[in-house]
């Protein structure tokens, strides 16, 4: 694959495609590429040959080579800002009740698609694999916390790109993996994801090409419904 050249700006600073790539940007084309390839968009072949490629890139430049043909890498707004992320929800303001459970037990559970996330889910998965995608789920509420527990299994959270994401939890002989994220947007929802992972693996991180949109509207569309569905009775 042809790697394009750039020159560097006439101040004398490199461009910002010459600069060195560090491993959040490797990272991000991977997600991109992985995403490419559960789509169809790219061949096993094809996915093979770019994350080779992506390991050995040097400069932002070579990293974007590698996505330039693929929708996600030119979504969302090339140069965001970013909001400060609200306070964590200080201890009772979330209830330590559930609003779901997800639970595997040598077998495998997830919860997809369009679906209502309430304040509080937890996803359990013992010698199995649970699979929480927020991707095209409607929020009802800025702060969402996902407990996540995984004994000898896996449970992978996904989330929009444009919310924020944080993460408190470890592993014991396992791997907790949380890939922290700032929304741009100052009423962005925030997925907080706590939990273990004993020999097991818990990873979120954000689907790329994935927006919540009109996070306000729908909030304020669905407290108009109920406030006519009471006032029609």
């Amino acid at each position: 694959m042809d790697l394009q050249k750039h020159a560097p700006a006439r101040d004398g600073a490199p461009a910002p495609a010459d600069l060195r790539a560090s491993d959040a940007d490797r990272d991000r084309v991977a997600d991109i590429l992985r995403e490419a390839l559960a789509e169809g968009r790219l061949t096993a072949d094809e996915h093979a040959e770019r994350v080779e490629g992506v390991l050995h890139a040097k400069t932002v430049g070579e990293l974007e080579a590698f996505i330039r043909d693929l929708p996600a890498a030119h979504q969302g707004p090339s140069a965001p800002g970013y909001a400060s992320v609200p306070p964590r929800p200080a201890p009772g303001a979330i209830p330590a009740e559930a609003d779901a459970n997800v639970v595997a037990v040598f077998s495998s559970a997830m919860r997809r698609g369009r679906w209502r996330a309430g304040r509080r889910l937890h996803a359990y998965a013992v010698f199995g694999s649970v699979e929480i995608d927020l991707s095209e789920a409607v929020f009802e509420y800025q702060q969402v916390v996902v407990k996540a527990v995984s004994v000898f299994g896996d449970v992978q959270i996904r989330v929009p790109e444009n919310v924020s994401l944080r993460g408190t939890g470890g592993g014991v002989l396992g791997n907790f993996e949380v890939a922290p994220l700032d929304s741009a947007e100052s009423e962005a929802p925030v997925v907080y994801v706590d939990g273990w992972a004993v020999l097991g693996n818990v990873e979120a991180r954000p689907k790329r090409g994935r927006l919540v949109a009109d996070i306000l509207d729908r909030v304020q569309g669905e407290v108009d419904r109920k406030l006519r569905k009471h006032l029609d009775r």
